[in-house]
């Protein structure tokens, strides 16, 4: 399979894009080397060696502390990177200025698990607010952007709701949505599943994959909930000790 042939790729063929050997042919948007992650002065991983490539869909798996959020704030410029090599979408994160953090994280759709929707706005306008943020200022475009992103997660009824008013699978569905908004070339979601029950854990988690197999989108995603892997594969870095592994025995071949 040649990098030309990828976009012509089924979507049902997932599984085989989400291949250790055929993502080896596919451009890299996270290349970490003997990296230090850390966290202020404390030191959360040690010789972190990480990639993700186009068509990945990658687990950070480890209990609570393990580093892994630490690790997504790094991808996201939220903590500093002084030790290593680091590149995530084109930019190098020692040499990243505070000044281009803004311009890093525009290239990526970030899903918090607290959700962090403004309670005063409704859901238009909560992601009406992330657009014009970024400098988007014609109204149609914004209101199609939006329309687009609802439709994605299944919510386009819920425009004029208020976050108090919708679910706590709704509010992470609203959170995927403005993710997805300015069109990332990486997703990172930090325990997106954690404060919901398991019926509602397994809608999200198939809404991620879902969004995946559409859009080829490569994502992280931090977790605890190992139940998650053996339903929806992917390759899984093991988080803890302060050390980071990669385990590849959770592919469908």
């Amino acid at each position: 399979m040649q990098i030309e042939n990828y976009k012509r790729i089924k979507m049902s063929q997932v599984v085989e894009i989400n291949n250790p050997i055929v993502s080896k042919i596919m451009p890299r948007v996270v290349d970490i080397k003997n990296a230090k992650i850390m966290h202020h002065k404390h030191l959360v991983l040690d010789n972190v060696n990480f990639e993700v490539r186009k068509g990945d869909f990658v687990y950070l798996i480890g209990r609570t502390g393990s580093g892994k959020s630490s690790l997504l704030k790094t991808l996201y410029g939220d903590l500093e990177f002084n030790i290593g090599e680091a590149d995530v979408c084109g930019y190098n994160l020692k040499t990243l200025k505070k000044s281009d953090v803004p311009n890093l994280r525009r290239r990526l759709g970030i899903v918090f698990q607290d959700f962090q929707l403004l309670s005063d706005r409704n859901i238009f306008d909560n992601l009406e607010f992330v657009l014009r943020a970024i400098g988007w200022t014609d109204k149609s475009k914004i209101k199609t952007t939006i329309e687009e992103s609802l439709e994605m997660v299944k919510l386009t009824d819920k425009t004029q709701k208020y976050p108090s008013q919708l679910s706590g699978g709704e509010q992470q569905r609203v959170v995927i949505a403005r993710a997805l908004l300015n069109h990332p070339e990486l997703i990172l979601a930090d325990e997106p599943t954690g404060n919901l029950d398991p019926e509602t854990t397994d809608e999200i988690m198939n809404l991620f994959y879902s969004i995946f197999k559409e859009t080829q989108t490569p994502m992280i995603f931090a977790t605890h909930n190992y139940q998650l892997i053996e339903k929806y594969p992917g390759i899984i870095y093991m988080c803890g000790y302060n050390s980071i592994s990669r385990d590849d025995s959770h592919f469908v071949r």
